[in-house]
C-alpha cells in the first residue's frame, strides 16, 4: 500500500477506476448495505473528498458499476450479434460468454445477479429486462422466426435456453462449484440446445 493519497498521481479516469473498482469489490463481499463510503475511502486509500468529487452518494457509486457492467455486456453481445448469424452460434457464445465472465469477474458478476438493484436503484430496471439481456431474448426469437428453435412462448424458450446455464453461475458464485464453470460449458450447453431446438 502506498504511503500518499493515490489520487496525487492519479488522473481523473483512473481515480472514478479505482473508486468503482473498490466498491464493487467490496459490496460483492460486504453487500451493498454493510459498505460504507468510508469503507471504501480505506479499502481504496484515498480521501473522502476524491470520492465525492466523482460521485454525490454511495448509492451514484452503485448506480454506475451497475451502468458500467450492462454497457459491457451489452457491447460483448452485440459483438456476438454481428460475429455469427445463427441463433445456435449466437446463443452458444451468450452462454460461453455469461461462463467466461462468471470465471474472470465473479465480483461483477456477483453484483449484477445477486445485488437487490430496487433496494438501492428506485429507477433501475429489473436485471432480465436490461439490454444486454434483451438481446439474448432477440437470438432466441431470430432463431424461432428462422426455424432453428421450435416455436413457443418466447418467455419458455428463453428461460429453457439460458435457465440452466445461469443456474450453474448461480451455483459457481454460491461456492458450490469448485472448478472454473467454464469447465461445465460444453455439457451444459448441449442440454440446453436440446430443450429448444427443433
Amino acid at each position: 500500500m502506498t504511503t500518499e493519497p493515490r489520487t496525487k498521481t492519479s488522473t481523473p479516469e483512473t481515480t472514478r477506476s479505482l473508486i468503482l473498482d473498490t466498491a464493487l469489490g467490496l459490496f460483492s463481499r460486504n453487500g451493498y448495505f454493510n459498505t460504507s463510503v468510508q469503507d471504501i475511502r480505506k479499502e481504496a486509500d484515498i480521501s473522502i473528498g476524491s470520492i465525492y468529487h466523482h460521485f454525490a452518494s454511495k448509492e451514484a457509486i452503485a448506480k454506475a458499476i451497475h451502468h458500467d457492467l450492462l454497457t459491457q455486456m451489452e457491447e460483448a453481445m452485440r459483438n456476438i450479434l454481428a460475429a455469427h448469424t445463427s441463433a445456435y452460434e449466437r446463443c452458444r457464445a451468450a452462454v460461453a460468454l455469461l461462463f467466461s465472465m462468471a470465471d474472470s469477474q465473479p465480483a461483477a458478476m456477483e453484483f449484477i445477479l445477486n445485488a437487490r438493484h430496487r433496494d438501492f436503484m428506485s429507477d433501475g430496471v429489473p436485471i432480465c429486462s436490461s439490454s444486454p439481456f434483451a438481446l439474448m431474448k432477440q437470438m432466441v426469437q431470430e432463431g424461432m422466426d428462422n426455424g432453428e428453435i421450435a416455436i413457443m412462448d418466447p418467455i419458455v424458450a428463453v428461460t429453457s435456453l439460458f435457465g440452466g446455464p445461469m443456474r450453474m453461475v448461480y451455483l459457481y458464485l454460491d461456492g458450490l462449484i469448485q472448478d472454473k464453470v467454464s469447465l461445465y460449458f460444453e455439457p451444459v450447453w448441449q442440454c440446453s440446445w436440446k430443450s429448444v431446438s427443433r
